[in-house]
């Protein structure tokens, strides 16, 4: 389910800017991925779902954060995943492309 969820480039994208550990509140995530409110808090909940992220109500707006509570073995398979990436070139392919490339990349790692 990890790799699914991160295999989405809007919640690969925001995961890799939670991954800091530092929170974000989802106003700040729309400005960065360019998206709108409703799409970022789709696909947040997705990570959180996947048990990825954790968020905190503040008044109004809800901030996110990494989930520091994940296991070691799952935060080594982001941190593969996110070094993977760094190693496969941007190309312009379908969402099931960049699965099948991540996964590929991860094997060979």
């Amino acid at each position: 389910m990890i790799l699914s969820v991160l295999a989405e480039p809007t919640r690969f994208k925001a995961m890799s800017l939670l991954w800091d550990g530092r929170e974000h509140c989802v106003c700040e995530l729309v400005d960065i991925l360019g998206k709108s409110q409703s799409t970022v808090s789709r696909h947040m909940s997705a990570l959180k779902k996947a048990g990825l992220v954790v968020d905190r109500r503040d008044a109004q707006w809800v901030r996110y954060r990494r989930n520091s509570a994940l296991h070691a073995p799952i935060a080594a398979l982001v941190d593969a995943v996110f070094k993977a990436a760094k190693g496969v070139k941007k190309a312009k392919f379908g969402n099931s492309c960049r699965k099948a490339r991540l996964e590929t990349a991860l094997r060979q790692s």
